[in-house]
């Protein structure tokens, strides 16, 4: 009898952790005329905001920058519309840190759209996100969500589930980055950017 009922105890928490995870209250973390909410870079040439979008744009060097939540997070989910604007577009979202990160856009490395697809240091891109190609809209306004539960990271794009993947090396608590990739001539807006805590 005893070891039925911590069997049933397991299975509740567990749907507990699975409800909460799916039905995540999301709050606005852009709030379309200014870049408060997130820790602007010194000397900020690549990123502002105007009438709802928060852009970036590569300066004539080509430097590079990551614009990062001024809050951190454990689990969440964040949410973004991204277009693509000029040049070959490599950004994507970190995830509690700049070692792991979901791709938007060209891989630098492998020279192909790895948009949905993890990115790790030392891992390259272990697993591809699936139907890309069909979801993708070069030319229109996309939406990204991405999930990072404990250990485990999910991600949906246009409304369809791309990817599911768990990185042994994700950390437990960082804040969440946008990135404009150094090295780039580039473009690309976000808008409706929105966070919850899981």
């Amino acid at each position: 009898m005893k070891s039925k009922l911590i069997v049933i105890t397991f299975i509740f928490v567990g749907c507990g952790f699975f409800a909460n995870a799916q039905n995540t209250k999301l709050k606005k973390a852009f709030n379309g005329k200014n870049l408060k909410g997130w820790v602007v870079p010194e000397n900020n040439i690549w990123w502002n905001a105007n009438d709802g979008v928060m852009s970036a744009k590569s300066d004539p060097t080509k430097t590079g920058s990551i614009l990062w939540t001024d809050k951190d997070y454990e689990d969440f989910v964040v949410v973004t519309d991204f277009k693509f604007g000029e040049g070959t577009v490599d950004s994507g979202i970190f995830l509690r840190t700049d070692k792991q990160q979901i791709q938007i856009g060209i891989s630098g490395s492998l020279k192909r759209d790895m948009t949905g697809s993890p990115y790790i240091p030392g891992k390259g891109y272990p697993v591809e996100a699936e139907n890309i190609a069909r979801l993708l809209k070069m030319d229109d306004w996309n939406t990204m969500k991405v999930q990072a539960f404990k250990k485990v990271y999910t991600v949906w794009l246009n409304g369809e589930q791309v990817l599911e993947y768990e990185s042994e090396n994700a950390i437990d608590k960082g804040p969440i980055g946008f990135q404009l990739h150094p090295g780039k001539d580039m473009s690309i807006d976000f808008r409706n950017i929105k966070i919850g805590e899981i």
